[in-house]
């Protein structure tokens, strides 16, 4: 059976999968063969983790040697961080410590010679959100998982815009307080500093007295009526909807998508975020914001149809 490998590689632990190629589930989505976790290894270093990604796809490869008779025809790899996809390079990634480094190259050696597409995490994941997730029908959508920090992908017409330099979509660096809290990128207010679930969860801990308190926490709290947690809460909300009227405004999207571990509150989040962007609007046409469909899978489904578009590309040309 024709199949690809995915990698969807985060701060802490990867997601892998082989991928079937000939083959889709009724909703068009990818058909996952075997999937697989494993810890990233951050704290041993760069160069060691490098070393675990490439060991990962390896050991990948030859399982499905041995369970389909020939290893995968392409890998598909996800990062965070800043990624030059078209160069095929991991720029950046504060959270892994690397720089430059040529991982398409490297997989692609280690893989056989066999073709790999390079992604960024939040813009592969926003292609599964785009292709066979919450914005299928959305010639234009925005996705945005709120975690412990903020990125965006813009999808048009059936693609995710990268930008001139591999930095489109960076709305957790919109500074929606200039007054706010000091970002990992050094400036003061950014989206992601007052907004992304990691803020929440400090500001949560702070009022509530329990350094281990995190944003699923202040959810719970929301949800019980806690005066203190609705507080924290909708400063939080409040700053999302202005950095997302800042980004509709320049990109009228037909949908907003909103995933991370804040979407996992559910209407908790929804119903406040969804009238505080109502009361900010003017001219603009008000986009549907939803929920994300494909939790924590999106990266490495979205790494497999990178995959597995390197094979459509080959058999077109």
């Amino acid at each position: 059976m024709r199949h690809v490998i995915a990698l969807d590689v985060g701060g802490t632990g990867m997601k892998a999968a082989l991928v079937g190629v000939d083959t889709a589930a009724p909703d068009g989505a990818p058909v996952l063969l075997h999937e697989a976790r494993r810890p990233t290894g951050r704290e041993r270093g760069p160069d060691a983790v490098v070393e675990t990604v490439l060991g990962f796809a390896a050991e990948l490869r030859a399982l499905g040697a041995a369970r389909y008779g020939a290893p995968a025809a392409a890998a598909g790899v996800a990062v965070p961080g800043i990624v030059d996809e078209r160069a095929g390079r991991a720029v950046y990634a504060a959270n892994l410590g690397w720089r430059d480094v040529p991982l398409r190259a490297l997989l692609s050696e280690r893989l056989g010679g066999v073709p790999v597409a390079l992604g960024h995490d939040v813009r592969t994941g926003g292609l599964a959100e785009g292709r066979i997730g919450a914005g299928r029908d959305a010639d234009r959508f925005l996705f945005v998982p709120l975690g412990t920090g903020i990125a965006g992908a813009i999808g048009i017409g059936g693609r995710i815009e990268a930008g001139a330099h591999g930095g489109a979509g960076e709305i957790g660096h919109i500074v929606v307080r200039p007054d706010g809290p000091e970002c990992g990128c050094g400036r003061r207010g950014c989206l992601e500093a007052v907004a992304s679930a990691a803020a929440v969860g400090r500001d949560w801990a702070a009022v509530c007295g329990d350094p281990l308190a995190g944003a699923a926490d202040a959810a719970k709290a929301v949800a019980s009526g806690d005066e203190r947690a609705r507080a924290v809460w909708q400063r939080a909300v409040d700053a999302l909807a202005d950095g997302l009227v800042t980004a509709l405004t320049l990109l009228d999207p037909q949908m907003l998508i909103i995933g991370g571990g804040l979407a996992e509150a559910g209407d908790t989040l929804f119903t406040p975020l969804r009238e505080a962007v109502r009361r900010r609007l003017a001219f603009q046409r008000p986009p549907s914001i939803v929920p994300a469909a494909l939790g924590d899978a999106a990266g490495c489904l979205g790494a497999g149809l990178l995959a597995r578009d390197l094979l459509s590309t080959e058999v077109t040309a």
